[in-house]
């Protein structure tokens, strides 16, 4: 796993996160946990930030991803029973607003951490 957009980082601060909570909290710890996981390890991120929605040249809203990572990749942090189309289609939506094209879905709910790696071309 040599993904050259931080990724392989990214997954690897989960799975720390993820051993030291255990599985099953809400999602706002574990959120909260990984921003500091990564920062600790000097990566920049961005929690919460909010990508204008645009329609008709007017913005009618924003999308809020959990967290931005070195202005590249968005994170997602969930405790459901399994990452589904809802979470890939709402994070592909979010890469498409926030006009990036790495994703991360990370599921902690589980005893075996979860993760989907979405990549969107900014051509789609």
């Amino acid at each position: 796993m040599d993904f050259q957009d931080g990724t392989y980082e990214i997954i690897g601060s989960a799975m720390h996160v993820h051993r030291a909570l255990g599985p099953g909290l809400r999602e706002k710890p574990y959120e909260n946990a990984l921003v500091i996981d990564l920062q600790n390890i000097g990566i920049k991120v961005q929690q919460q930030r909010a990508y204008p929605i645009r329609y008709l040249n007017s913005i009618v809203g924003d999308c809020i991803p959990d967290m931005t990572v070195n202005d590249s990749v968005l994170v997602d942090a969930k405790s459901v029973d399994a990452i589904g189309e809802n979470e890939i289609a709402q994070m592909l939506n979010y890469l498409r607003i926030a006009r990036l094209e790495v994703g991360l879905i990370i599921n902690f709910k589980n005893p075996k951490l979860e993760w989907v790696r979405k990549v969107k071309s900014l051509n789609e």
